[in-house]
């Protein structure tokens, strides 16, 4: 018997009941479902609503279904409209027909809303463990590369040298505000909706107060329509999820380009590549690829969610059951893809040689050319044209900067003495820029350690 069905006398058609079922979805909230019914009966039993030994008598029932679940002894029926009805089912028929008294002073709801929180806050531990994880790979590759010198880009152009850890560290800083969005946003979430009914509350005296701290729940929805309406925290979990996934996007990005051989900066191991059915030659970086393509998929259930609930009017309609699908999927996403590029990262293997050769081919010390002349008392503008002039020289001529020879750069200012080339030493470039934030090797390193100390490691 359907759980709506005391007006109604005919039957759903076949496919509108397919169509109208959620159970393939919302059964992953049969714990969550269980434990929001076991906190709402303690509830009603403290309340008088329900004598002692009924509530008793369906705390074992709830109980008994929990055990035999997690067992393998009871299984989900597909057939079930939707998850509550299964429980609900199910305890009819652990225990007769007192399992009915269970949904007093309760509707589908704010059942609904209350599981779907529990089960998000328990994901968002999981994803929290699994960010620092993957941050920590970050910290640890870093720690060992503070003198691997490759070239910074912008516009994807060789721009000016850095260190390997100090991209790394780009990246770790990223995910240490995934972690703080998580941690903010946990603070919104955890307000519990349970109790307020369909929408307008209940003329049973409830306490609303007692089931939101059984369920640990900080908080308690101050309104009963909003309760029950609410989805921001699906919207915002969403668009969390999406900003990590694009984060690993970008991250994925540069793995692919680095490993292609033009580049051929770092090596993925083998367990995060594959061949070619053709080329025998080819090593695919298929796992950066598909992590790639997942921010895409992140997205999309984002906006899903998003065209989902623009239009609807307060309180509950049924487009909220399509809440769940997408925000399943993201988390699902999501989890996924940071084990992976944790293990990615954590295996990688970097061609120092091919990073050092890349930033003196590349001019990346130009700019300390004209540094060089600013430090003389030469104003920046005119520095810059006379590096310009001689890094044109030593393109046409196929040189890099320290092997131009001192003449030519005493022809463009007499400023320029030997030292030059110790002052356009690539890892002299990069040890001077020790302004905050930058490259040099010991304020490398004091990013790393505030990495380390934000995950409490």
């Amino acid at each position: 018997m359907k759980l709506w069905s005391g007006m109604l006398s005919g039957q759903l058609d076949q496919i509108a009941e397919e169509f109208n079922s959620s159970i393939m979805i919302d059964k992953r909230l049969v714990n969550e479902d269980i434990k929001g019914s076991i906190a709402h009966v303690k509830m009603l039993k403290k309340s008088n609503i329900l004598k002692a030994n009924e509530a008793d008598k369906i705390l074992e029932g709830l109980d008994e279904i929990y055990k035999k679940i997690q067992n393998g002894d009871l299984e989900i029926d597909l057939k079930s409209e939707d998850i509550h009805t299964f429980v609900e089912g199910a305890l009819i028929n652990e225990i007769g027909d007192l399992g009915k008294k269970m949904h007093t002073a309760r509707s589908r709801n704010d059942q609904v809303t209350t599981d779907l929180k529990l089960y998000i806050r328990n994901e968002c531990d999981l994803i929290n463990d699994l960010l620092k994880k993957y941050i920590k790979s970050l910290a640890d590759l870093a720690e060992n590369h503070t003198q691997t010198i490759m070239p910074g880009y912008t516009h994807l152009q060789a721009a000016q040298p850095v260190t390997f850890a100090h991209h790394l560290v780009a990246y770790a800083m990223m995910g240490l505000r995934d972690l703080d969005r998580l941690k903010d946003y946990k603070k919104r979430l955890n307000s519990s909706p349970l109790g307020a009914c369909a929408l307008a509350g209940t003329s049973y005296q409830i306490d609303r107060e007692f089931t939101a701290k059984e369920l640990g729940f900080e908080t308690i929805m101050q309104n009963s329509m909003d309760a029950v309406s609410d989805r921001d925290y699906v919207l915002e979990l969403q668009s969390l999820l999406s900003i990590i996934g694009i984060h690993l996007s970008r991250l994925s990005e540069e793995l692919i380009i680095w490993s292609s051989q033009p580049f051929s900066f770092v090596r993925i191991d083998d367990q995060y590549s594959t061949g070619s059915s053709i080329m025998p030659q080819k090593k695919n970086p298929d796992m950066a690829e598909l992590l790639r393509s997942k921010s895409a998929r992140l997205i999309g259930n984002m906006n899903q969610s998003f065209v989902m609930l623009k239009g609807l009017p307060l309180a509950y309609s049924k487009d909220m059951q399509e809440d769940k699908e997408s925000i399943f999927d993201s988390i699902d996403t999501i989890k996924i893809s940071l084990e992976i590029m944790a293990g990615q990262i954590a295996s990688l293997e970097i061609n120092k040689e091919k990073m050092l050769k890349a930033c003196k081919e590349g001019f990346l010390n130009a700019t300390d050319v004209a540094d060089y002349l600013v430090n003389k008392g030469q104003s920046f503008r005119d520095a810059h044209h006379i590096s310009a002039r001689i890094v044109k020289y030593a393109s046409e001529n196929n040189l890099t900067l320290d092997e131009v020879d001192l003449s030519i750069y005493k022809k463009e200012s007499e400023l320029f003495e030997k030292d030059i080339y110790e002052f356009i030493d690539i890892i002299n470039c990069i040890n001077k820029r020790k302004s905050l934030g930058g490259p040099a090797k010991e304020e490398v390193k004091r990013q790393i350690e505030f990495v380390l100390d934000e995950l409490n490691v």
